[in-house]
């Protein structure tokens, strides 16, 4: 794995492709409180690039324009609270959302074990640390929070493809993709005050 990490936003010459894997660090888990810290992207080639978010001093030009393109589809785990950061941060709509934990929930209905740890030991065989998780990311990176950041999206292109086959042999790849179209509307909810309620219910 490499591991290129930028100061404010993604180099103007990066192309990343047409898929590509997202996740973000915060201070917390409330998007309007926490502070947006870094965010990780790669295009599944084992190179993991890595913007070290100061909205104080730089807005992220590039790294937003690829948030927002909907030729480019967007890998995350658990997309309802990234896409919900980037929403908030950013000002934007984020479309062609590809949600992991979503899909694991629909397919592996054999387990209650949906987190990005589980999908890498079960699907890839892969062993990862989540050591970092709670550490803080508001000064500068550790080594180990770099990996540990970086990792984080280095499996959602190989995960997504276990994942698609089970779908499709489950027959619950259309599900799926109304799932995903939903988290725009989801997310609004979570920012406007309805994160904890689920108004589906009787």
């Amino acid at each position: 794995m490499k591991i290129n990490l930028y100061a404010g936003d993604l180099p103007d010459n990066l192309n990343l492709g047409n898929i590509v894997a997202i996740d973000s660090e915060t201070m917390g888990l409330n998007p309007k409180r926490d502070k947006l810290c870094l965010v990780q992207v790669s295009k599944g080639d084992n190179i993991c690039h890595l913007i070290k978010i100061n909205l104080t001093k730089t807005k992220p030009t590039n790294l937003i324009k690829l948030l927002k393109n909907k030729k480019i589809q967007k890998i995350f785990h658990y997309a309802r609270f990234d896409v919900a950061v980037f929403k908030y941060n950013f000002k934007i709509n984020i479309n062609n959302i590809y949600c992991t934990k979503i899909a694991s929930k629909l397919v592996r209905t054999y387990t209650d074990k949906h987190g990005y740890k589980d999908l890498c030991k079960e699907l890839l065989n892969k062993n990862i640390s989540k050591v970092e998780q709670s550490s803080d990311w508001g000064g500068e990176l550790t080594k180990d929070q770099q990996k540990y950041a970086a990792t984080d999206v280095l499996y959602l292109h190989k995960i997504k493809k276990k994942l698609d086959t089970m779908l499709v042999r489950e027959n619950r790849d259309k599900l799926a993709k109304a799932c995903f179209d939903f988290i725009e509307h989801r997310t609004d909810l979570d920012i406007n005050g309805w994160i904890d309620q689920d108004i589906f219910k009787h």
